[in-house]
């Protein structure tokens, strides 16, 4: 499954703060992490962050878009749509 992800690093704690849509109507997942966007730490946070939330092994998930932007595109294996609303609610 690909999720995507709107991550604000530098907020103040980690969470997920609901779900969002974009302009063209598409839902991506609000998620705030501690770390600076500096050297891949936020990027780094928010992996361990979906895993333990998803309870899935790092090694299972992946961003495979927007490494240096907002909004970012994560792949995570093996992953049901019910376990994704289970942990972060249904999206819009």
């Amino acid at each position: 499954m690909r999720l995507a992800v709107r991550l604000t690093p530098k907020g103040g704690r980690d969470a997920a703060d609901g779900w969002g849509q974009d302009a063209e109507g598409r839902a991506y997942l609000k998620v705030r992490v501690s770390a600076p966007p500096v050297d891949g730490a936020a990027n780094a946070a928010l992996i361990t962050f979906l895993a333990k939330t998803l309870r899935r092994p790092r090694s299972s998930l992946k961003i495979v878009s927007g490494e240096t932007a907002r909004l970012k595109l994560v792949e995570i294996e093996d992953l049901a749509d019910e376990d994704l609303a289970a942990a972060f609610g249904s999206p819009p």
